[in-house]
């Protein structure tokens, strides 16, 4: 038997097989990659995720659903990967990055600030915690589309008898025109001062003396006589009022702190090369 080419040629396979089993263990190990198992904590998983969007338990069938879901997206999500979808994506490319950012934020390295470290941050960033200044204000409006170029004209001279009358009598409105907002604003800060009749306006507003009627103040509107009630001015707020809040925007520097460090150790590994020269000619900077 040892004469015949069969015997030889069965040797010679299996000696090659015996050398590539040797060479590639893991081809001869299975091929994972090819198998989807969903253990009972999956299950788990899936039905509190129905469960989060306030719907009821689910039935067998839209378990089963579920499931059928859950395995059509692991297999889709691995034929892409074979396919090399991932790659060369913008999308792809941000989430992985914000998954990383996630990864090395290391909350667990956060601890909670001392008393005299949150007193230190107080008083470093005050303006941050401080009340802005607020104004209590009535107004009268002169429209430049029912009075033309004599608006502003017309509010002046309105000024003069209004100079002993109460902010809410009738003679003082009858001298205005309709306005499509309030006539009276209460407690407003700048910003909102602002964002309704513009920061000219607003900048005006805060400037006037309280207790009587100033003006004319162009708006974008038009032109306003007004009467400041009251004019609260900026104050930094205690530490004890605003505590919270600093121990919540302190928490969230020493986050950004650790990012940070996280990102530039990561990046010192790596040899960034830029061009020398833009698209357009120019130098890179």
């Amino acid at each position: 038997m040892l004469r015949e080419p069969l015997v030889h040629f069965a040797c010679a396979g299996a000696l090659l097989f015996g050398v590539y089993a040797w060479l590639h263990p893991e081809r001869l190990a299975g091929d994972d990659s090819r198998r989807i198992e969903l253990a009972a904590d999956d299950l788990r998983q899936i039905r509190l995720a129905w469960l989060a969007q306030g719907r009821p338990e689910p039935t067998p069938e839209q378990m089963q659903n579920l499931v059928e879901d859950r395995i059509r997206e692991e297999i889709l999500y691995r034929e892409a990967l074979a396919l090399g979808l991932d790659q060369n994506d913008t999308i792809v490319k941000r989430r992985l990055a914000q998954k990383m950012e996630f990864l090395f934020e290391d909350v667990s390295a956060l601890r909670e600030p001392a008393a005299d470290e949150l007193e230190a941050f107080h008083a470093e960033h005050a303006e941050r915690f401080a009340e802005p200044a607020r104004v209590t204000f009535r107004q009268l409006y002169f429209s430049p589309d029912k009075r033309g170029a004599k608006a502003r004209e017309d509010a002046a001279r309105a000024l003069e008898p209004l100079a002993g009358e109460r902010l809410d009598t009738a003679a003082a409105e009858a001298l205005a025109d309709p306005f499509m907002f309030q006539d009276y604003y209460g407690d407003r800060p700048f910003e909102q001062v602002a964002s309704a009749f513009g920061p000219g306006f607003a900048t005006a507003l805060f400037a006037v003396e309280p207790g009587a009627w100033h003006g004319p103040i162009e708006s974008g509107y038009g032109w306003h006589l007004v009467f400041v009630d009251t004019h609260t001015p900026a104050r930094t707020r205690e530490l004890s009022e605003v505590e919270p809040e600093v121990r919540s925007a302190w928490l969230e520097v020493q986050r950004e702190t650790l990012r940070r460090a996280a990102l530039e150790r990561m990046r010192a590994s790596y040899e960034i090369v830029l061009p020398t020269e833009t698209a357009d000619g120019n130098a890179a900077r």
